[in-house]
């Protein structure tokens, strides 16, 4: 393995992101607002002399994505672009410059998401285990802890999400849910 190349003393070397904006529902001001708050940031660090990778990504990932794909009759891959689509008009004007944007499912996020596990895997760094996971037989899916609702295991409120309570704060298992 190799040493990483210098940096002038006292230069730093920094990778900012945002929150990706998730394709199941529309661009809103908060996305906005997330954008301008750390394209100042990055702006300010480069002024002060320090290297910025400042990336962002559509993410195409997840049941939220499926599902509603899936009701609106298109692939999940289709949903997103649509989304993904109306990026710049929403962004036009805010003069916000990231340096790369892509998709979850880019190539090149494959690539690196892949060449960061097997760096860990090879390091040792990687632990297998066992979990228990609620699957949906009709769908032919993991159900994520947010589609699975019961009775807090801690405080005992009813209508609780799969991993954490909104009454009490607890945070759990699906698994660990009553009722």
């Amino acid at each position: 393995m190799s040493a990483p190349p210098s940096r002038p003393q006292g230069r730093r070397r920094l990778f900012v992101t945002t929150a990706l904006p998730y394709a199941n529902g529309p661009f809103h001001i908060g996305h906005i607002m997330e954008y301008i708050q750390a394209d100042v940031w990055v702006r300010f660090q480069r002024m002060q002399g320090h290297e910025v990778h400042f990336v962002c990504a559509d993410d195409a990932h997840g049941a939220p994505i499926m599902l509603k794909a899936e009701g609106e009759g298109v692939t999940p891959q289709a949903l997103v672009a649509r989304i993904a689509a109306t990026r710049p008009k929403h962004l036009d004007g805010f003069h916000v410059s990231f340096d790369h944007w892509h998709s979850t499912d880019s190539p090149e996020n494959v690539a690196l998401s892949q060449d960061v596990y097997r760096k860990l895997e090879a390091a040792g760094l990687i632990d297998v285990r066992t979990i228990e996971q609620y699957f949906d037989p009709v769908k032919g899916m993991f159900l994520p802890d947010r589609y699975i609702k019961g009775e807090c295991p801690k405080c005992g409120a009813k209508d609780q999400y799969g991993d954490s309570c909104e009454a009490c704060g607890a945070a759990y298992a699906p698994t660990d849910l009553k009722n």
